[in-house]
């Protein structure tokens, strides 16, 4: 979901704002791939890289992520089931703070019983993280290290394969998002920042994967 930076400097407003505004798009996206009959919608919410940003903005965007996770009243009327993929909260390295971890915990509990859309927002989240991870435990389990095995150990392995990736705010890479789900999938890409992200947006996004 790049470019809430972008879209708040355009209209001279802090990156705070942009990230609001971000966290408040998402909250409208998520309705309207509700009426599209979207199965699945995975959103790179915090990657293991952005901790480096500036500490007021990582502070700012924790605490929306704590709200986008307490949004469980909607969600359940949406009949939508939250998940999270990340690194555990236990293992060397994660830095999700506790109360973050809460807010998670509580919304996949109270969502549970949702048989909607899935939302999936990985947090704390990086795919080298999480193919190094699927190994070890598949080392831990005895196993040999292959594609099944590692397919077995990911953060989420009922997640099915990718059918399109979104990229928003004119950014023509991929990075390191769900590397090993998204092989063979469609890439979409559109110069909007994600705030501008609209239904108009994701309608053509559909339409790519179906194509």
């Amino acid at each position: 979901m790049d470019g809430n930076g972008r879209w708040a400097k355009r209209r001279g407003l802090p990156r705070t704002a942009g990230h609001t505004e971000g966290e408040e798009n998402l909250a409208a996206l998520v309705r309207v791939a509700v009426t599209r009959n979207v199965g699945w919608l995975t959103v790179f919410g915090f990657s293991t890289e952005n901790w480096v940003r500036p500490r007021t903005e990582v502070r700012h965007i924790l605490g929306l992520h704590r709200r986008l996770f307490g949004r469980v009243e909607e969600l359940n009327q949406l009949n939508v089931q939250v998940k999270w993929m990340g690194r555990p909260f236990d293992t060397p390295g994660a830095r999700t703070p506790k109360y973050v971890q809460r807010a998670i915990r509580k919304a996949v509990a109270d969502t549970a019983q949702n048989t909607g859309m899935v939302l999936t927002v990985a947090f704390d989240y990086g795919s080298r993280a999480e193919l190094v991870q699927a190994a070890l435990d598949a080392r831990r389990d005895g196993e040999i290290v292959s594609e099944s095995s590692i397919s077995n150990h990911l953060y989420l392995p009922e997640l099915p394969p990718v059918d399109v990736v979104v990229r928003t705010s004119g950014e023509r890479r991929i990075s390191n998002f769900m590397l090993w789900q998204i092989v063979g999938a469609r890439v979409y890409f559109t110069e909007r920042t994600w705030p501008e992200f609209g239904a108009a947006e994701l309608d053509a996004a559909l339409a790519l994967a179906a194509s």
